[in-house]
């Protein structure tokens, strides 16, 4: 069809039966502040960050400074110093314990892990970290010790058996500073355990450590607790018949 000199191409009706043709609908290009068309510009350093908050008003503008390599994060191969804790391990101490001060303990025992495993302390840096006397320190930590969580390697140290919570590396501080590479040491897990199996003279439990002593403990607790509500209720209930007889 032409229309003052110019062809124009209309669109031939469809015929019975027969889907319309899609006419062709021109794309709509972005505003020319759209994000999606910064790939194709060059990029321009930045000299004003309040120039740029005034240019993107509905943005929020954040600045990221250059990370220490000696922060949380680590490079592979040389972790910082972290822990290996076992869920399990933290679900059945906080049902099994029922005061605060073996929980505050064993986690005062994580955090002061070296690699390996090895807590330095002594009973009165525990007693005076946790703010109760020697022997409240002392009866707690033979608890703990008798459920063969942790167990005396010496005067002053302490090991944590690998596989309820176990420090794999750590950093060596001062060789940040040396003008070298930092350097870090780390014990792997299945070496310390296979230490700690062949020892005879420690005890069954240490050697070969078991959660399930504990579980056991839990349930007959929950079965006594709950026999003693129904004694209660039963107690109770026999007291209001009593009243309504009389």
């Amino acid at each position: 069809m032409i229309i003052d000199g110019e062809e124009r191409r209309v669109a031939a009706e469809p015929e019975d039966g027969q889907q319309p043709e899609a006419r062709s609908v021109p794309r709509q290009q972005p505003p020319v502040d759209d994000a999606i068309q910064a790939w194709g510009r060059p990029l321009s350093p930045v000299r004003d960050l309040d120039d740029v908050a005034r240019r993107y008003p509905g943005r929020r503008l954040t600045l990221e400074g250059e990370r220490a390599p000696l922060e949380f994060y680590s490079r592979p191969g040389e972790p910082n110093a972290f822990s290996m804790d076992s869920l399990e391990f933290f679900f059945l101490i906080a049902q099994y314990f029922r005061e605060a001060l073996p929980l505050r303990m064993i986690l005062l025992l994580i955090a002061c892990q070296r690699a390996g495993g090895r807590i330095h302390l002594t009973q009165d840096e525990m007693a005076t970290v946790l703010d109760v006397s020697r022997t409240k320190a002392t009866e707690t930590l033979q608890v703990i010790m008798s459920h063969g969580i942790v167990f005396k390697v010496k005067r002053g140290c302490y090991q944590f058996n690998p596989p309820f919570s176990y420090r794999v590396a750590e950093f060596i501080p001062g060789t940040e500073t040396a003008g070298g590479k930092p350097e870090y040491r780390r014990v792997e897990q299945y070496e310390t355990i296979s230490e700690i199996r062949k020892d005879a003279t420690l005890p069954e439990l240490v050697r070969f450590p078991s959660l399930e002593h504990m579980r056991r403990a839990i349930e007959e607790l929950r079965e006594e607790r709950a026999a003693q509500r129904a004694a209660r209720r039963a107690v109770r209930a026999m007291r209001r018949e009593e009243g309504t007889e009389q």
